[in-house]
């Protein structure tokens, strides 16, 4: 054969793979649709990130968290179904199929309640959740941002109390001093009650904190102003005697250690809980711990009971991991605030570098489900690439009928801008399919052919010549599983070639694997 010869035949047999590879893709999209694959490789997935392997994935607490994270609206919201009895009719079908196929994968020796792989009753998921959201998500389910509210209230309470012991012990230390004196009294009658009014408004800064009215920040300064009120009003009854000068000094010295800062003064008390105290926060045996468990029982048992639920459930080895991802986002922060968002940004990136590598796994299953397609279509339409090859070489009418088909269909996809799509190339190939013959299926022209028998003889069909198609079977599986996109734009090449021409700038959006 010639080159020209060579040429054209290369170019039917790619001609006759692409339109295989596009059934192929079109059988296994709906496939992979009807039981689910994506959704449920996610789900899978999302357990082995928060199990930190797959060791421990099927552990209780972590599918526990894995529905709650599934739960969560954020979540819901990225899964939305369509409305009404008959829209949901082909849901319910398919969601019927795809249990009849789970329950061939459950464990028979399992004795826990059968539940969906998506938790509970629920019978699909998300194909995709972007990291961000899963972020977002899993420190809701973990209340992060409540334990670093919760550990901020305890401190600054802390504070608050260290203060007004403070100042009521210099008083204190100052009637004692000047004795019972009635020459003293409406002076340490004014004070106390100027203290208690002090001891409100810290009262009610904090009650301001906690309904988040305020922030740390804006609750600081209001202690010092309401401190500078009570030193303005000591210094104005204050009675000429050396104790009291005394007592006056220790209050604006105790003042300016305490207060004189405000950004000193929340680094030095802690008030603004650093993330990986934060990370500490939920991880039984640390001092943040302990810190957070003795206020929360003296003071919010409901909160105290939802963290030991939180740390029950949650894996040591997701704890480990929150808390390394922690310590990393502790550089360069300056508030907590800007600590709980650049946690989250970790654990979003976290998140994206596992799931690329779960997307490599599925896309390993996905050829391999791809070969098996292959295989089977390439059986089922006695796609023989041998016989294919000889048919072509021999056939100058068929290969001039392919090339013609499978030049148009270039030519037509030449002038778009990005990518050719994968549902526009199949309606054209279908029209091509109309004038084409090809050489594939169980036709009485091709049998004979290939092993010598057609429904005419009256002998009976040679099955044990069936082994001499398989290695054409094989081959063909093979390329059917490389997919209509590298087809296509080997069609493309092939043309360039065959006519002299540049090669297509438009490759195939295969969107089915």
């Amino acid at each position: 054969m010639n080159l020209p010869v060579i040429l054209d035949v290369s170019l039917g047999l790619i001609f006759i793979y692409l339109i295989l590879s596009l059934l192929a893709s079109e059988i296994q999209e709906l496939i992979s649709t009807v039981f689910q694959w994506r959704a449920e490789h996610l789900r899978k997935s999302i357990e082995l990130f928060i199990a930190g392997g797959s060791q421990n994935s099927n552990e209780t607490n972590v599918v526990q968290l894995a529905n709650q994270i599934y739960s969560n609206p954020l979540i819901k919201s990225l899964n939305q179904q369509a409305q009404g009895f008959f829209a949901n009719i082909p849901r319910q079908a398919t969601w019927s199929v795809a249990s009849v196929y789970r329950s061939f994968k459950q464990n028979p020796e399992s004795n826990q309640k059968q539940e969906s792989v998506f938790g509970g009753s629920r019978h699909s998921g998300p194909s995709y959740i972007p990291a961000s959201t899963f972020a977002t998500t899993l420190m809701e389910t973990l209340q992060l941002p409540t334990i670093a509210q919760k550990l901020s209230e305890t401190r600054l309470d802390t504070f608050k109390n260290q203060r007004l012991s403070e100042i009521e012990s210099i008083v204190l230390k100052l009637q004692e001093q000047l004795g019972d004196n009635e020459e003293f009294a409406d002076f340490f009658n004014f004070i106390y009650q100027a203290f208690a009014e002090l001891q409100a408004d810290f009262e009610q800064i904090i009650w301001n904190f906690q309904q988040g009215r305020l922030d740390i920040d804006g609750g600081i300064d209001r202690m010092t102003a309401s401190y500078d009120r009570y030193i303005a009003l000591f210094q104005s009854q204050i009675p000429n005697e050396e104790s009291a000068n005394k007592a006056l000094q220790q209050l604006q010295l105790y003042k300016n250690n305490s207060f004189a800062d405000t950004q000193r003064t929340i680094s030095l008390a802690g008030l603004k809980p650093n993330v990986r105290e934060i990370a500490q926060a939920v991880q039984r045996g640390t001092d943040i711990y302990q810190e957070l468990t003795t206020s929360l029982l003296d003071k919010d048992n409901e909160m105290y009971e939802n963290l030991e639920k939180i740390i029950d459930r949650l894996p040591p080895s997701l704890a480990n991991n929150i808390t390394n991802l922690a310590q990393r986002a502790e550089f360069n922060l300056q508030q907590t605030t800007e600590g709980i968002s650049t946690l989250q940004n970790a654990i979003a990136t976290n998140f994206d570098n596992s799931m690329e590598r779960a997307s490599g796994v599925y896309k390993r299953n996905a050829k391999g489900v791809a070969l098996l397609l292959g295989f089977a279509i390439a059986a089922a339409s006695n796609a023989d690439t041998f016989h294919m090859i000889s048919r072509l070489s021999k056939d100058s009418a068929l290969r001039e009928t392919i090339v013609q088909n499978a030049g148009q269909i270039v030519s037509q996809n030449r002038n778009q801008l990005n990518y050719v799509d994968i549902n526009t190339l199949r309606s054209q190939t279908d029209e091509a399919l109309t004038e084409v013959a090809l050489p594939i299926g169980w036709t009485d022209s091709n049998l004979e052919k290939q092993i010598s028998w057609s429904t005419k003889q009256r002998r009976q069909f040679p099955y044990w010549r069936i082994i001499t198609l398989i290695p054409g079977w094989i081959l063909s599986g093979i390329a059917i599983s490389m997919g209509a996109s590298f087809w296509f734009d080997l069609l493309g090449k092939i043309v360039n070639v065959r006519n002299s021409g540049k090669r297509p700038e438009s490759p195939v959006k295969d969107d089915a694997v």
